[in-house]
């Protein structure tokens, strides 16, 4: 069978599974969604109490929140290839494993330090289920199902991220047996063990059907240009960008050139001379995959931004405490609710193209309204932010799960597990560069609530740009 792209048109290129996918796949899958998408941000509530209970310094707390991200981007596009040589169920099983281990880990941590090393390990092991989950939804659905199963994955990735800090406040406000912060991480216990018990009787094995190499050159150069891209974004910010920062990002762009270079000979020669690329750069001759990557990479360069932001602007600029914080993040939570249990039908109804449009202006009417309130601010009620979060939750709720799905929709199953990688990695990069971004528009302004407005008008712009964009994807039934 024949690896390159489906050259036909997407809808007959995703061919019909050969047997109904098991009842609980879904659910085993996305608790592993939730769970990564959870741990991402809950550890914002944490870190206080871990300041004082372990006796972190700044730069040891920075790297709690850091060395999850890092570890979790430079893994994935490997960690996408390993599901397609050996298998996609039994790269999620161990990825759900060590996650829940290094869970353990980190609840359990004697040591500023052995938290660090366990939120690498958690990353690590997240990187290992992140495009097993993707490629799952990807091979063992089609249709209608398919649809409808992105858009159970992207309710619960919304639903990790906008509720993490109100679940987390609401643990170490509960202080289960006296466990405070390590909580947080401990509850991950009993969940990755329900899931990993349920694994071997709810998902079916899938792989690539020539089984690839792995391409140890390419995991090389991919991995350190990654961490030469991601780390300067994570730490840069914070320590005004020393010149060992700018130096990894310049190193990064020739890393990323000579994999690039490296990839398409590895493609072009796996016929004649066992090339086994790591990234198989036929997926890029698709216009929808290319497209999409980069309508992937608008999204999220405003998400996580926009998190920040806005946690920064309530504790911060209004001196809400981190469960109130969490409780006005349900205004938003509430929006995208109620659309994203309904993206499938409406992605139906109106295609992807429409309905990322729909969802990328809302967005940016949100986040107007939310401009307004804070050059309007005052003493007002930090409530006066509800309606622009909730209009925000609104066109939140219709974009994610399309925009994952016109990013792979074209890819054909053999490939589906190097696409998910190179898509959960771009999410992930997309996410620290807009941090950054977003970081010297926000930290330039000055006034607390004059930096919120002006990150929140800037982010407004950028789905504009996204709604451009979608333009450019071609029509699918």
């Amino acid at each position: 069978m024949s690896t390159a792209l489906d050259t036909r048109r997407p809808t007959e290129a995703a061919a019909a599974p050969a047997a109904p996918a098991p009842r609980g796949l879904l659910p085993v899958v996305l608790t592993a969604t939730f769970m990564t998408a959870l741990d991402t941000f809950v550890v914002n509530v944490a870190v206080p109490s871990v300041q004082a209970d372990l006796g972190a310094g700044p730069a040891v707390v920075q790297w709690v929140m850091a060395g999850f991200g890092l570890a979790l981007a430079v893994g994935l596009v490997t960690a996408g290839r390993l599901g397609d040589r050996y298998g996609r169920r039994r790269v999620f099983a161990l990825g759900l494993a060590l996650f829940t281990l290094a869970s353990a880990g980190c609840g359990l941590a004697p040591t500023a330090a052995a938290l660090v090393g366990g939120r690498v390990a958690q990353g690590l092991a997240a990187a290992l289920m992140g495009p097993q989950v993707l490629a799952i939804l990807r091979t063992a659905f089609s249709g209608a199902a398919q649809a409808r199963a992105f858009a159970r994955y992207g309710l619960t990735m919304g639903i990790g991220a906008v509720f993490g800090q109100l679940i987390g406040g609401l643990l170490i406000r509960a202080d289960l047996l006296g466990l405070g912060w390590r909580s947080c991480f401990l509850i991950n216990l009993p969940i990755g063990l329900a899931a990993l018990a349920a694994v071997r009787r709810c998902l079916p094995e899938s792989r690539a059907p020539q089984r690839p190499g792995l391409d140890p050159v390419g995991v090389l150069l991919v991995s350190a240009a990654l961490t030469a891209l991601v780390l300067p974004l994570i730490q840069g910010p914070g320590l005004h960008w020393p010149l060992w920062t700018l130096l990894c990002l310049a190193a990064a762009a020739v890393l990323l050139a000579a994999f690039a270079v490296h990839q398409h000979r590895a493609t072009a020669n796996r016929a004649t001379a066992h090339g086994s690329p790591l990234v198989d750069t036929r997926l890029f001759r698709s216009g929808a995959f290319r497209t999409g990557l980069l309508a992937q990479l608008v999204f999220w360069l405003g998400q996580a931004s926009f998190f920040l932001v806005l946690a920064l602007h309530l504790q911060l600029g209004r001196g809400l405490d981190a469960l109130g914080s969490g409780l006005v993040f349900t205004a938003i939570g509430l929006g995208y609710l109620l659309t994203s249990n309904a993206t499938h039908l409406v992605t139906a109804r109106l295609g992807e193209r429409r309905t990322i449009t729909v969802g990328g202006l809302l967005m940016a009417v949100g986040l107007g309204l939310l401009a307004l309130a804070a050059h309007d601010a005052g003493d007002a009620s930090v409530w006066w932010l509800a309606p622009g979060l909730f209009v925000d939750g609104l066109g939140m709720g219709l974009v994610i799960a399309p925009v994952t799905t016109v990013a792979l929709a074209a890819v054909e199953p053999g490939l589906a597990g190097a696409a998910a990688g190179v898509v959960a990695t771009v999410q992930q990069v997309g996410g620290a560069v807009g941090i950054a971004l977003i970081g010297l528009v926000y930290y330039g302004a000055g006034d607390p609530a004059a930096a919120f407005g002006r990150s929140v008008t800037a982010l407004a712009v950028l789905e504009l740009v996204l709604v451009g964009l979608v333009r450019l994807l071609p029509r699918r039934s």
